[in-house]
């Protein structure tokens, strides 16, 4: 399966993403990483992996619907079968998004669908959660929403800040990202309405499974 990444910065996720699929037996791709910043450093690591980068840059486009056609333009034309959001910091406006219906997953710093949009762990903190986590998740029009493929729990600690909560989320984005994509590359994602079901390649069922501890 021949993938996508949009990133806006550093793109960590987007180095978890690109380590997990170098391995040999991975049945996904990476074949274009695209920045919306010229300065995104995640470009350079992409490019120091081997893999084709572009830059497409918001404010060289004459409105949100020029730009989102650049970038649907330069994934097709990389013959990309599914684009992965990794620290993409722009909207995507509904063409964009259901012309990729299903074949567009995002990774949110939260149990979804609690604490949507920004600020994530100051807010979990400020409403005196126990756990918190990260999600995977299919995109849809309205943000931080769609079918989730895959989440991890994050236990907060009485002394936590938003950095240290921040940073063990982050761990765990590093593990569930690759683990959702590899299922979806695999062909063992279906979306029945708007819940995903994985299945289990070694037992042949549709049971809804969870990233191992």
């Amino acid at each position: 399966m021949k993938v996508g990444i949009l990133i806006s910065g550093r793109g960590s996720n987007m180095e978890a993403l690109i380590r997990a699929t170098a391995l040999p037996d991975h049945p996904a791709k990476i074949v274009l990483v695209v920045a919306n910043r010229a300065d995104a450093g995640g470009l350079a690591t992409a490019a120091a992996a081997g893999i084709a980068t572009a830059v497409i840059d918001h404010r060289d486009h004459a409105d949100r619907a020029a730009f989102e056609a650049a970038m649907d333009g330069a994934l097709r034309a990389a013959g990309v079968e599914l684009v992965c959001l990794a620290g993409f910091m722009r909207i995507l406006g509904n063409d964009f998004v259901n012309s990729w219906r299903d074949r567009l997953v995002n990774i949110h710093p939260s149990l979804l669908p609690a604490f949507k949009g920004l600020h994530v762990h100051e807010r979990a903190l400020d409403a005196g959660v126990r756990i918190s986590g990260c999600t995977v998740h299919y995109v849809r029009p309205e943000m931080d929403s769609g079918p989730i493929i895959a989440q991890a729990a994050v236990p907060v600690a009485d002394n936590d800040t938003p950095d240290s909560l921040a940073a063990r989320i982050l761990a765990e984005e590093h593990r569930i990202y690759p683990a959702a994509l590899r299922w979806i590359a695999e062909g063992r994602v279906s979306i029945y309405g708007e819940r995903v079901r994985i299945r289990d390649s070694g037992c042949g069922d549709n049971r809804l499974l969870s990233p191992e501890p």
